[in-house]
């Protein structure tokens, strides 16, 4: 079942997603739903709050079904720059996995480095990827993660 128009429900775009643990730890305390959306089968864990969705492998396929039902209440976990513009602008609360959130205000930032950057990679200048994951993104990624809920709360979601 979807979650209805005045719940907070998180929705991960799971493929590479490095806090999966700490989503589900921190929607458990909040009751709060969860889809774990991925192009293939991923193991979550079997609790009543936490649902996995598994799209087709089409290209953009997982991003088209988070921002379908993307929304205000909504908190979309996700490091695709894409995707966190298209939820933006649905409403929904972004956080990446490193714990920055994605505002309307840094949003067209975010797009012009990344295509940058693929420019700079495709003309063979720049080689290499995002820095390791680390602890310190991991509480920051907490942090975030509760500050919209909060927020959220405050606003009249539950």
């Amino acid at each position: 079942m979807e979650a209805g128009a005045q719940t907070i429900a998180i929705y991960v775009d799971a493929d590479a997603c490095p806090v999966k643990p700490e989503i589900y730890k921190v929607a458990g305390r909040h009751r709060l739903r969860v889809f774990v959306v991925a192009n293939s089968f991923m193991a979550v864990p079997r609790d009543p709050w936490i649902e996995r969705v598994v799209v087709s492998d089409g290209f953009d396929a997982a991003d088209d079904w988070i921002a379908e039902r993307a929304r205000r209440g909504a908190i979309v976990v996700t490091a695709d720059i894409p995707l966190a513009d298209r939820c933006l602008k649905a409403g929904a609360d972004v956080i990446g996995p490193t714990g920055k959130p994605f505002t309307e205000a840094s949003i067209g930032m975010a797009l012009a480095t990344r295509d940058m950057m693929e420019d700079l990679r495709a003309m063979g200048t720049l080689s290499g990827g995002p820095k390791p994951f680390s602890a310190r993104d991991r509480s920051a990624f907490l942090q975030a993660l509760d500050v919209a809920i909060q927020r959220l709360k405050r606003a009249g979601f539950s």
